[in-house]
């Protein structure tokens, strides 16, 4: 049985697997995307720091 870390190698390497990896590389390049997972981490951040 393949480990976890070997299947998403061979996901990647695959057609639908780059071209997600594309997709993914685009919207982080968009500042909006950017700001909703920048407010997002900052929002866990808080919420982890009052446990």
């Amino acid at each position: 049985m393949a480990s976890i870390v070997q299947r998403i190698r061979e996901y990647l390497q695959s057609p639908k697997g780059q071209a997600n990896v594309e997709k993914a590389k685009t919207m982080t390049r968009d500042p909006e995307n950017r700001q909703r997972v920048r407010r997002l981490m900052d929002q866990w951040r808080s919420h982890r720091t009052h446990r």
